[in-house]
């Protein structure tokens, strides 16, 4: 009988495209026990099956975005270009099908070329990618494209039709280059991974026609959306590190590239006649970034060789990206990983240390200084700088168990225990369970 009854479970929900046991996960992560039915699509205003809420999205995106922004070596300390990207941000989505989410945006210090929307509104973009740009309205557009995912609720039909299996933070970051620098720095995959997984071609061309519509509405003259699309279309033909990740969450295609084309030149004559561009005023605001931009373009060369397991030349690229800014937080945090590959423990302290007083509000130096100091067998100084992390930002199952290490080496055996048995909580594969686990055996509290 229970057979019966899970097979007609099964069948019921495979109608939905999901399995079983994607359904259970979706249901603990969101809160809800049961489907919650249909929903208004704000964009084509048709029902369709929702398995999250408005309220669902937004507490899932601020769960899960400070982690990305944070793997992504937080927002730009440029105030002047942060400020400007968030009014043209806003700018934008107030002509948007959902101007009430609690939209923000994030220039942020990574490298490589990409731009992600969470589905509350968080919106990042990072540096290399307003490194490619041209003027406002290309902007605009970009802006327009990403707000057009949260519009048009396309991850969470994502994950109501079962297209990802999980989002855990201890999952896969979105973010690119770093891969192996995070993984010797403890970091794990900090980043929403899957909640920012690759949208499939219908959804990214629905956002193409939002963001064209949306920067449009907002007085901007259409060729800056030809221009993203010029941009997009030629460096799909590259094969660079810096902008994989770009073309594995937004999939670009000639069928893509010709239908936006077609879309603008068939429906904006007078307004390609008319309507201003903003070239000046971007460059303006964009003149302190483009000054490092050598510095940028290092640091991308840096993360391809740490991506192909070459700390020894990412090295090179490194120091060539901080001597022209020597003050940039992910240079000398990207430096710190690098040595830490390369066994130079000492030295990766130094940078981290500078990465840290650089940007002591933001907290991935934090538990980069403590694995420097794990190394060194600094276990109390390595504590402190865990103990700050998961103060700031609570959530990466690594730093419970580097806590529980810390303490091991302290001496420390009942806290260490405590923390240990934690971390099995929620991760149970994998060699730092299985250092846990033994532990905790060895100790006799299994």
């Amino acid at each position: 009988m229970k057979q019966s009854l899970k097979d007609k479970e099964n069948r019921e929900l495979s109608a939905y495209g999901i399995t079983r046991r994607e359904f259970l996960w979706l249901s603990a992560m969101t809160g809800v026990g049961f489907m919650t039915g249909c929903a208004v699509n704000p964009v084509t205003g048709q029902r369709e099956l929702m398995l999250m809420s408005e309220a669902q999205e937004i507490s899932i995106d601020k769960q899960n975005s400070p982690h990305q922004i944070s793997a992504d070596y937080g927002t730009s300390l440029d105030r002047d270009l942060s400020n400007y990207v968030s009014r043209v941000g806003q700018s934008v989505v107030k002509n948007s099908h959902r101007p009430e989410m609690p939209y923000t945006f994030h220039t942020l210090n990574a490298a490589y070329v990409n731009a992600y929307a969470f589905p509350g509104g968080t919106i990042g973009i990072t540096r290399g990618i307003l490194l490619t740009l041209e003027n406002e309205g290309e902007l605009a557009s970009l802006i327009g494209h990403e707000a057009g995912h949260v519009s048009a609720r396309h991850t969470s039909q994502r994950m109501t039709r079962g297209l990802i299996a999980a989002v855990l933070v201890s999952g896969a970051t979105v973010a690119a280059g770093d891969q192996m620098g995070d993984l010797v720095a403890g970091l794990g995959g900090i980043g929403a991974g899957a909640l920012l997984a690759g949208y499939s071609r219908n959804q990214e061309r629905e956002a193409d026609a939002l963001g064209l519509e949306y920067m449009a509405l907002s007085d901007y003259n259409p060729e800056g959306f030809l221009g993203l699309m010029d941009m997009l279309n030629d460096m799909s033909n590259k094969n660079e590190s810096y902008v994989a990740t770009l073309f594995s969450t937004h999939p670009m295609s000639s069928e893509r590239y010709e239908t936006a084309v077609k879309a603008v030149r068939s429906g904006y004559a007078e307004e390609r006649e008319t309507r201003p561009i903003f070239k000046e005023r971007y460059m303006d605001h964009t003149a302190g970034l483009r000054k490092i931009g050598p510095a940028i373009k290092a640091m991308q060369d840096g993360d391809g060789m740490m991506m192909q397991k070459n700390p020894g030349n990412a090295r090179e690229h490194y120091e060539r990206s901080l001597k022209t800014a020597p003050e940039d937080y992910a240079g000398n945090l990207k430096m710190a990983k690098c040595l830490m590959a390369l066994e130079k423990h000492q030295d990766a302290n130094r940078y981290a240390q500078k990465a840290r007083q650089i940007y002591p509000e933001e907290h991935q130096a934090k538990h980069v200084l403590g694995m420097t100091h794990l190394r060194l067998k600094n276990f109390e100084q390595a504590l402190a700088q865990f103990d700050a992390y998961e103060q700031g930002l609570p959530g990466n199952p690594n730093t419970i168990f580097f806590q529980g290490f810390s303490l091991e080496g302290m001496g420390r055996r009942e806290d260490a225990a405590q923390k240990y048995y934690n971390y099995l909580q929620q991760v149970n594969q994998g060699e730092y369970a299985q250092h846990a686990h033994t532990r905790l055996k060895e100790w006799g509290y299994i």
